[in-house]
């Protein structure tokens, strides 16, 4: 009986040659020598880079074709593992063992014989294979469920953070936060547009690969990254990450408020910025004071007041903001208080701290309350969408508003618990 040919595989599953035990090169050399040695004749070499967990490899698909066209052949590869890691290519070969188109197959590391105990033991092999990748598959699930429970982020830091290998966790970097911080500033102004603001952020350096402003959809995905809260997102889901928040929940609902505005553009009415307007009425006719811009010869803005008129003719002239400012200055310079009042407006002050610091006890109390019964909630909804009473699309949205709430309200109770410990008195010099 004549010596069969062999087609010979070499099979990685990433493109990565430092996380592969044996790289394609590497496999081909072994192969090769094995060959050599043995005088083995190889009809052709297949290469891939590719999972063998799940079925669909194409060039093991054009391979087996091959076999099955022309009957008779052997395989040449490093170990059974390469050819197969889920139970139908596994089966495939062994079929093909069975129906005599694979008469041989060799492995430097694996022992292999066409008899029912060689098929027996190819099958345990191919079983381990499988039982390795389904394990490994159920380890990497548990581990990110253990990051998950101690907060930590899982992957690469976004843009504003660092990753610390120590603490196997992310931390701000120390430019980037402050920039990412200055664009929910900016952005929650209302001024700016999704181009407005990537020129902005690229003036500060911060630009694509091709030194060129980020894209409309990079600076939305900025605006709306729960990872500047605190948060962990893993598929779909959020959840209480253990790292410091970039930027705080106040501000974070700002620039949502102005986004969905711009989503959703609504005719309103221009305010100007009028600080004296509603405030005096007309020496002359009692008619109240009105203002207005003007543009100088040079091209510069200004304020200026004047009678609106309303009651009827009147000879006053218009007057520019700085000038009525300093009237009003020199005005307040004559006013001074007798010590009768400046004791009493005291003893205000005083009565006014009490009750601020009573007010925000109670505020403090009112949300601890809320914190809990938020954590209430989300235990409830967990619950609910663990027995399957809530869709995962209601699930999500509602558990994403309650971990909103439940940042804005511990940051606001913290900075209650700081100003109560400090204490304030902004009144108390002032005469």
């Amino acid at each position: 009986m004549s010596k069969p040919k062999y087609f010979l595989y070499a099979r990685k599953s990433t493109e990565d040659d430092d996380r592969q035990v044996m790289s394609i090169e590497a496999q081909l050399f072994e192969l090769r020598e094995l060959a050599r040695k043995e005088n083995l004749e190889i009809l052709e070499e297949f290469q891939e880079s590719k999972s063998a967990k799940s079925p669909g490899r194409e060039v093991f698909g054009d391979m087996f074709a091959k076999i099955e066209k022309l009957g008779g052949v052997g395989i040449l590869a490093w170990h059974p593992d390469r050819l197969a890691r889920n139970s139908i290519d596994g089966g495939r070969v062994i079929y093909a063992v069975d129906t005599r188109k694979v008469v041989s197959l060799r492995f430097p590391t694996f022992w292999f014989d066409p008899t029912p105990q060689g098929l027996f033991m190819l099958q345990v092999a191919f079983g381990q294979s499988k039982y390795y990748s389904d394990n490994l598959s159920d380890n990497i699930k548990r581990g990110i469920r253990q990051k998950l429970r101690r907060g930590e982020w899982l992957n690469l830091a976004p843009f504003g953070y660092t990753n610390n290998p120590k603490v196997r966790n992310i931390e701000p970097h120390p430019t980037n936060a402050r920039v990412v911080n200055l664009a929910f500033q900016e952005y929650a102004k209302g001024s700016h547009t999704y181009v407005s603001l990537a020129q902005f952020l690229a003036d500060l350096g911060v630009v694509t690969r091709n030194k060129t402003p980020l894209a409309k959809i990079s600076i939305k995905r900025l605006l709306t990254h729960r990872a500047y809260l605190g948060f962990v997102k893993h598929g779909q889901e959020w959840f209480d990450g253990n790292f410091e928040p970039i930027v705080s929940p106040q501000l974070f609902e700002a620039v949502q408020k102005v986004l969905q505005t711009k989503e959703r553009p609504r005719k309103r009415k221009i305010k100007h910025d009028f600080p004296f307007t509603g405030l005096f009425r007309c020496g002359e006719c009692s008619s109240m004071i009105s203002a207005q811009w003007a543009i100088g010869k040079s091209g510069g803005r200004y304020r200026y007041y004047r009678c609106s008129k309303k009651r009827g003719h009147c000879s006053q002239a218009y007057l520019q903001e700085s000038e009525l400012a300093r009237q009003l200055c020199a005005r307040l310079q004559t006013i001074s208080l007798c010590d009768r009042y400046t004791d009493w407006m005291l003893d205000k002050v005083k009565l006014w701290e009490r009750e601020e610091i009573g007010a925000s006890q109670s505020e403090v109390q009112n949300l601890s309350g809320g914190i809990k019964a938020n954590e209430e909630r989300m235990e409830k909804l967990v619950s609910t969408y663990l027995d399957g009473d809530v869709p995962k699309e209601i699930y999500l949205k509602r558990k994403d508003a309650l971990m909103r709430s439940l940042a804005a309200c511990a940051k606001k109770r913290k900075i209650l618990n700081a100003e109560e410990t400090i204490g304030s008195n902004p009144c108390g010099n002032g005469f």
